[in-house]
């Protein structure tokens, strides 16, 4: 594992959840090239701008950083050159839906075979602290000093109707857990999903509020009925479950192409 690592200092704050999810992806990529499912140099990360974006600099692999919000166009345009490359998305709330809402909706509707890390503190950290798509309502930051009166997107269930192939959340302090759902994302063929709660230590700590929110999904959870998937995410979220919730294998963007 420690030839993905790379000279650049990590300036993350100290304790932020970001390094965990580096962790966790450090440990899927060397398991899979121990096992010889993938080799390094047929791997491509993309970030875009914000906090999370810094992971492209602490990774020994190809990589490109794209302009706020347009990351996805980018890789898929890598995927579509060379199909026979992993290509892997990392990217904050603010990044994806609020920048780029409209290339992430795209991209899972085409079924682009592309795997879709979302670092998820429900706020602007980098730029300290502004409401995004998926700050909660009430949310009081520098942009919303007496609370934002917006609904927020419920990311799983926007992707599903968008047309996503495999839709998973997890909690970046669960490195084996993050690990495992990494694991699966990376195996499927086409448009794959990951919410990674990351609660952000200085401008939105919801660390208190997940501890007792989160459990795992049911073991016979059935991640191919698309209607019970939607129903199950509509319920009232008294809790935060975590697992891969929906999964089907669909002819993808890419494959589609090239025939």
């Amino acid at each position: 594992m420690n030839n993905l690592a790379t000279t650049a200092k990590i300036t993350w704050c100290p304790g932020c959840p970001n390094s965990a999810i580096l962790v966790a992806f450090r440990q899927t990529v060397a398991e899979l090239i121990e096992a010889k499912k993938i080799k390094p140099e047929n791997i491509v990360i993309g970030a875009g701008i914000g906090c999370h974006g810094k992971i492209a600099d602490y990774l020994n692999l190809n990589s490109f950083t794209s302009l706020h919000g347009r990351i996805l166009p980018a890789l898929t345009g890598i995927k579509c050159a060379n199909p026979q490359l992993t290509v892997i998305s990392f990217s904050g709330d603010g990044d994806s839906f609020s920048e780029g809402l409209e290339h992430l909706l795209h991209a899972a509707r085409r079924n682009s075979d592309l795997k879709v890390f979302l670092h998820d503190n429900q706020v602007f950290a980098l730029t300290t602290g502004q409401v995004t798509a998926l700050s909660p309502k009430g949310y009081k930051g520098k942009s919303t000093p007496d609370g934002s009166w917006e609904e927020p997107f419920l990311p799983l269930p926007l992707l599903l109707e968008a047309g996503a192939t495999f839709l998973a959340r997890t909690y970046a302090g669960d490195i084996a857990g993050t690990k495992k759902i990494m694991l699966a994302a990376i195996a499927h063929r086409g448009f794959a999903f990951v919410e990674i709660i990351q609660p952000c230590l200085i401008f939105f700590d919801t660390r208190e509020y997940f501890k007792d929110r989160l459990c795992p999904l049911p073991a016979d959870f059935p991640v191919q009925d698309k209607n019970a998937v939607r129903e199950f995410l509509a319920q009232p979220d008294t809790q935060t479950p975590v697992g891969i919730f929906y999964q089907v294998v669909k002819p993808t963007y890419e494959e589609q192409l090239w025939r």
